[in-house]
């Protein structure tokens, strides 16, 4: 991409290539007229829990509408505190918990309260594309470690990207887009080279409920015993997921210590004023529907379970992805890239998936860093994202359109 004269650092930031997949899905369905298979979104079929919704009616019909202070109102974060040590291992203070317009949010202020001038910051090179722009935005100069079998993490790997400048490493697990997951051990050895080196941990936990395999571990809980000044983990949690509050906008940070609270509020302060007050009452309600999250981390393992082994034995998919709601897909096999592949695929069986070479951009920055290109890595031209949280039907009617187109290209030796 070349440089824009007059346009701001933000400017020189590349879009998300979801947004671009999303609006091709859209065009497709206008000119059409016929309904798109999205499997390029990571939208859930299951709907938030009936109780959600009457708790925001309820707190709008009381009045409940006035500002709460930047970090959010006590009741729900004296609540989340609760919910961090029983579910998640961790014990905090509600004092340095958070409760933002969505996860999503919360990153980007959390990264915005992190960043010097001229730091660095670790990324998976594969990583959810909103992490790579947040990292740009906050400031931070994103460094990739490489990913081994089944797209985990490696602590070697983590160890050769650390320079003098860097200043923290982002874990996210269960990881989009591979699904991946991280197990005590290797979390161990990354908390260890942190306290080395003297890094901050950031840790992503969109998908805390959907791990398939063995059992999610929350970052944090590694410093249980640790007191306060010690710890060094940063942890976010999105109501999203688990509950399927997507367009809610509800989820929360948590801060190691009083040091990193600080100037977390200051950045909201400065960019939210204080997060929805009805959305809160939500979320306080939401904390007691335990049940409505495992059962809808059930009906994405029946999905998963179902649909995705045909996809492992036409040699499209590696491994079953141990958690989240995504498998990313290598089409070597097919002899097309992906980009290709998801053209002839929304064109001709009207389903749409995700080219995952914007899941691995890397981005060359000037000096004040503004963005001078960012092309992918060459791998991740062959590879796709695709979501498996959606209907069970439209998800096994996708997947088997895939596999035509894939077999129909194969025939014809990759030839479009």
């Amino acid at each position: 991409m070349g440089e824009i004269s007059g346009t701001s650092r933000a400017g020189t930031i590349p879009p998300s290539c979801l947004h671009e997949v999303f609006r091709a899905a859209e065009d497709r369905e206008r000119a059409t007229g016929r309904p798109v298979v999205k499997l390029h979104v990571g939208e859930p079929y299951f709907p938030p829990p009936r109780e959600v919704a009457l708790a925001v009616a309820h707190a709008v019909h009381q009045g409940r509408t006035a500002y709460t202070s930047a970090e959010g109102m006590p009741a729900l974060r004296e609540a989340l505190a609760v919910k961090l040590e029983t579910e998640n291992g961790h014990r905090t203070s509600p004092d340095r918990v958070f409760v933002t317009p969505g996860s999503c949010q919360g990153l980007a202020a959390l990264f915005q309260s992190l960043a010097n001038r001229g730091d660095e910051l670790l990324l998976p090179e594969l990583h959810w594309p909103i992490h790579l722009q947040q990292v740009l935005l906050a400031g931070f100069r994103p460094v990739f470690y490489a990913l081994g079998p089944g797209y985990r993490p490696r602590l070697d790997a983590i160890r050769a990207a650390l320079t003098p400048r860097t200043r923290a490493v982002l874990i996210n697990s269960p990881a989009n887009p591979t699904g991946a997951v991280l197990g005590t051990e290797l979390m161990e050895g990354i908390l260890e080279l942190a306290r080395e080196h003297d890094l901050q941990i950031i840790s992503d936990e969109a998908y805390e409920h959907f791990v398939y395999e063995g059992e999610h571990v929350s970052f944090a809980s590694l410093e249980h015993g640790l007191p306060e000044r010690e710890r060094r983990v940063f942890s976010t949690f999105t109501f999203s997921k688990s509950l399927a509050m997507t367009g809610y906008r509800l989820g929360y940070v948590v801060t190691p210590n009083a040091v990193a609270a600080h100037a977390l509020r200051v950045v909201q302060e400065a960019s939210i004023i204080g997060p929805s007050t009805p959305v809160q009452y939500a979320g306080l309600t939401a904390l007691k529907a335990r049940d409505s999250a495992r059962e809808n981390a059930r009906m994405v393992l029946a999905n998963r379970d179902r649909a995705l082994p045909a996809l492992r034995e036409a040699g499209l998919l590696g491994e079953l992805p141990q958690g989240g709601w995504y498998a990313v897909l290598d089409l070597d096999p097919v002899g097309v890239d992906a980009d290709t592949f998801a053209a002839g695929l929304l064109e001709k069986y009207d389903v749409g998936v995700a080219p995952a070479a914007g899941f691995a951009l890397r981005p060359v920055l000037s000096d004040d860093g503004r963005i001078l290109c960012a092309d992918p890595a060459p791998d991740s031209r062959r590879l796709l994202r695709l979501a498996f949280c959606g209907d069970p039907a439209e998800l096994d009617t996708g997947v088997e359109r895939l596999l035509a187109h894939a077999a129909d290209l194969r025939s014809r030796g990759g030839d479009p």
